[in-house]
């Protein structure tokens, strides 16, 4: 790469700061974000666990409870574009170390709730601050991490898996022995000590710093600060690309489906093979989310090589990895509902957990693939806001689902969904192989 190719910003960077790409410093930054990242899913998940508990202090029926869980996703989706846009403009520093003091925070008060209303804003008020880590987060990562950006946010991703166990077991055990709200506090505690322990050691990157010095897959282009003070053209930009369409679409969906086991496992293992309140957290949880560990490592490895080949999935790649996991999935969800065995119930999580990995671990890397390094904030706020809209519909259909079909049928049905946007996915990697291919051959005949 010839120096006049490297922007002034990233080119100080290089100079000035000791955290720059190919450092340890790099791998870091992952692991602090791991532990914020952990928080953030422990949090929201501990209150699925002690549903039935709740439900009995103020006679709640499901479609209150589902209520509960949707009240923190829409406030989640509503906020998401906002929290991308103030990304792309703000230290990403601030805002993750920010969210996660605001949301511990939230999390502790929600232990105070004495009425209904008490819980769902707390529930509501957690999800406007968890909108801001994701779109922060991972702009950070894509700054220190470029060859190795699918294994640097497959990594992450663990996380989400270690807090969801971490959230309803804890909050299962807890709350079986000393009452719902323990578990709440907590949690609540631990988040706000550990904001203030990153508050010294997480650094702010130059923006588009690892595009800029490592090798990239898209032509080098210096990376100035954003100036626009529209959100509505940013998001007109954005939504014109087809392929952003796709993978927003596809992720709605499949967080639909997630939002589905996060919510109603712990209820439905309860219910029809009768676990302990501890047993049915633990279970609902334990063999997904660490299967889903073991998937995402090896999704992020996977996409990383086929598109370090620079070949036929250069472009397209991380999309195939993330079909391939759709597609695989399928079978074990179908299982999953429909089995009353519980030998075939863990062999079924336990397989839907590993391909639900192998997608998670490239869902906003395939999308850095296809958005220019100035509108990632956006990309991935606007992404996770609709995912999280779609999502939060989940608790709510699934309840007045289950009333007329039983639960088991609503799990086995998210095979369908799983199947239809996994051929979607399918056909989105194809068309980006074949356009480089096209693309390929031009170049040649110049």
């Amino acid at each position: 790469m010839q120096d006049d190719q490297i922007s002034p910003r990233a080119r100080e960077a290089a100079a000035t700061m000791e955290p720059i790409p190919g450092s340890t410093y790099k791998w870091s930054v992952v692991g602090m974000l791991w532990l914020v990242c952990f928080f953030n899913y422990a949090d929201r998940q501990a209150v699925f666990s002690v549903f039935p508990l709740i439900s009995r202090q103020f006679s709640l029926t499901d479609v209150q409870l589902g209520m509960v869980g949707s009240s923190f996703m829409w406030m989640y989706a509503l906020f998401g574009p906002l929290a991308g846009w103030l990304c792309d403009r703000f230290p990403r520093k601030t805002l993750v170390l920010g969210a996660l003091l605001f949301w511990s925070i939230v999390t502790g008060a929600t232990a105070l709730s004495h009425s209904y209303w008490q819980l769902v804003l707390c529930r509501a008020l957690g999800g406007l601050g968890e909108a801001f880590y994701f779109p922060a987060s991972m702009s950070l990562i894509s700054d220190y991490h470029r060859d190795t950006r699918s294994r640097a946010m497959s990594i992450h991703q663990s996380s989400v898996y270690v807090g969801s166990i971490a959230g309803g077991a804890v909050s299962g055990a807890v709350g079986q022995y000393y009452g719902w709200r323990s578990s709440f506090m907590l949690f609540g505690i631990l988040g706000v000590l550990l904001a203030l322990l990153l508050w010294r050691l997480l650094r702010e990157p130059a923006r588009g710093m690892s595009d800029q010095l490592c090798k990239p897959i898209q032509p080098v282009r210096k990376v100035e600060p954003l100036r626009s003070a529209n959100l509505l053209n940013d998001l007109k930009e954005l939504l014109t690309n087809r392929i952003v369409v796709l993978l927003i679409i596809v992720f709605m969906a499949a967080n639909f489906v997630a939002v589905v086991f996060l919510t109603w496992m712990p209820t439905f293992l309860y219910q029809k093979f009768h676990m302990s309140l501890l047993m049915a957290g633990l279970n609902a949880t334990v063999y997904i989310q660490i299967a889903s560990v073991l998937g995402v490592i090896s999704g992020g490895f996977l996409a990383d090589s086929m598109v370090k080949r620079r070949g036929k999935w250069q472009h397209g790649g991380r999309i195939f990895t993330q079909s391939l996991g759709l597609l695989c999935g399928v079978p074990f969800l179908f299982v999953t509902g429909w089995t009353t065995s519980v030998f075939y119930l863990i062999l079924a999580m336990i397989g839907f957990g590993i391909f639900k990995g192998m997608y998670d671990a490239n869902i906003f890397a395939s999308l850095y693939d296809v958005v220019p390094v100035e509108r990632r904030g956006v990309a991935v706020g606007t992404m996770n806001s609709l995912a999280w809209l779609g999502g939060g519909m989940a608790p709510i259909v699934i309840a007045l689902a289950a009333g007329r079909y039983g639960m088991s049928a609503c799990i086995s049905a998210t095979a369908g969904i799983y199947l239809l946007i996994g051929l979607l996915m399918l056909l989105g990697a194809m068309r980006l192989a074949q356009k480089e291919r096209f693309a390929r051959r031009a170049a040649g005949g110049q």
